[in-house]
């Protein structure tokens, strides 16, 4: 009878391939240009619209429903913000999904019953206070990645088009500033040399360089807040 032999120590451990195909996983790329960077910016600048949409209703509503929670109107204001606050939830989950990549699940369904059941929500009262919190950070997240967008990519892109000022605006270069004191000095400095340009368009690439780092690094507070006030 065949006895088969005993795996041993120095035996390899077959694993698995990655794929179908047996190839290994292509590496994610985080370039300037890459379909991952232009998903976190496209997710920043749909941030701001939403996160005005959002303050504005969470602030009006919950306004509305405070003050007149001393009479019986201000409950079902409350109840309608917890509630419309649980949408605004799902839509964010589904954009970070989208842009992001982030899976979570749905938090537990909304208690049923009357005024007082519904109001005991805390998944509808994270999704409020969500709105609350990411509306400064959006704004924020919002300007600085614009600022270093535009500045970036104009910068880098300088020696390309360069040549319009002397041309067409009459400047001997990029005019950096320009300015007058009160005693009458005029103070004027351009980027015209050769090497003025070079030195620009070397920061430039490094803005664009370094701007899809910060972005996801901003955007890690957000996938954070996703998963910590809407999730499950």
């Amino acid at each position: 009878m065949a006895i088969a032999d005993a795996p041993t120590a120095d035996a390899p451990t077959l694993c698995p391939p990655p794929d179908a195909a047996g190839r290994p996983a292509a590496p994610v790329r985080r370039g300037p240009l890459s379909s991952v960077a232009w998903r976190e910016y496209g997710y920043v600048f749909s941030s701001f619209p939403v996160a005005i949409a959002g303050f504005v209703f969470a602030v009006t509503l919950f306004s509305l429903g405070a003050g007149l929670a001393i009479t019986v109107l201000g409950l079902p204001v409350l109840v309608a913000l917890l509630a419309g606050a649980r949408l605004l939830g799902a839509g964010e989950r589904e954009r970070a999904a989208a842009r992001l990549g982030l899976r979570t699940v749905a938090p537990v369904p909304a208690p049923k019953g009357g005024v007082r059941e519904r109001l005991a929500d805390p998944a509808g009262w994270k999704a409020v206070l969500f709105q609350f919190l990411m509306f400064p950070w959006r704004i924020a997240s919002f300007v600085v990645t614009l600022t270093f967008l535009a500045a970036g990519w104009t910068v880098a892109l300088l020696p390309l088009y360069a040549w319009v000022f002397p041309t067409f605006v009459g400047w001997p270069g990029y005019r950096l500033f320009d300015w007058t004191t009160d005693a009458g000095v005029h103070h004027a400095y351009y980027l015209e040399s050769f090497w003025q340009i070079g030195a620009a368009c070397l920061v430039g690439i490094g803005l664009v360089l370094l701007t899809p780092v910060l972005v996801r690094a901003m955007n890690r507070v957000d996938r954070a807040a996703v998963r910590g006030m809407l999730a499950g």
